[in-house]
């Protein structure tokens, strides 16, 4: 099967997710590119960062237009993870390439069974600006050493830590994950690294396509249902990564 075929049916899996879930499509994106695709893992994570950042700044138009972000609460809470992405992602050229993928799958196993945990109920709670950066700083360091959004990591810190209602979240994570997508991105600027541009270019495009269909079928389909399969696929995914890393 063709590259193109390849980077067009991965991303459009990808966006499918992203649009029906709102976050954590990009989990998907890295060992889509390193099985699928054959990129290494340092060349995943950086062509990651592009996808993400392409399909969240896509997204975060859209909620915009329907008055979903709360644009001072995402820039300050953006603010804190700016250095920590940077630094974090600098830092991925020094590392081996089993440690990536390694860390990789733990962090999909985590998000996987994050899923899978029913949901409850937050009680009101005033807003802490120490936690409140210590939880951007974190998610900066997840977006810039794995090439991942952190969606499945942003939406629930912003309505736990800061009260955002969920729809609103939904909106201002992206606002979160594309200011540190481009600090990562900025600090792997120069390091060598492969862009292979005829992966990434059809996987974005895809991407970003098919986020508006995983909206509409949101809205056909049971979010606990599609929650739960994406769980699963994503367990999957991470105990083949476990098991290729320590073959």
């Amino acid at each position: 099967m063709s590259v193109l075929i390849l980077a067009l049916a991965a991303g459009a899996v990808v966006g499918l997710a992203l649009g029906a879930l709102g976050g954590g499509g990009s989990v998907l994106a890295v060992p889509a590119l390193i099985y699928l695709l054959g990129l290494t893992p340092a060349a995943a994570t950086t062509a990651s960062l592009i996808i993400v950042t392409v399909t969240s700044a896509t997204g975060l138009v859209a909620h915009a237009r329907d008055g979903n972000v709360a644009w001072l609460t995402g820039a300050l809470f953006a603010a804190a993870g700016i250095i920590p992405a940077f630094l974090a992602g600098a830092a991925t050229a020094h590392l081996p390439q089993t440690a990536l993928t390694a860390t990789f799958a733990v962090l999909a196993a985590l998000a996987a069974l994050r899923m899978l945990r029913p949901a409850t109920a937050e009680a009101p709670h005033e807003v802490r600006p120490v936690k409140a950066a210590a939880v951007g700083g974190g998610l900066g360091v997840v977006t810039g050493f794995l090439g991942v959004g952190g969606g499945f990591l942003a939406v629930p810190a912003l309505v736990s830590v800061l009260g955002l209602r969920m729809r609103q979240a939904a909106g201002t994570s992206l606002l979160v994950i594309s200011i540190n997508s481009l600090a990562a991105l900025a600090a792997r600027a120069g390091t060598g690294g492969e862009l292979r541009w005829e992966v990434i270019g059809p996987f974005a495009a895809a991407a970003v396509l098919a986020a508006w269909d995983g909206k509409r079928l949101a809205m056909k389909v049971s979010g606990g249902a599609l929650q739960r399969i994406f769980a699963f696929v994503l367990l999957a995914v991470a105990a083949l990564m476990l098991a290729d890393t320590f073959a």
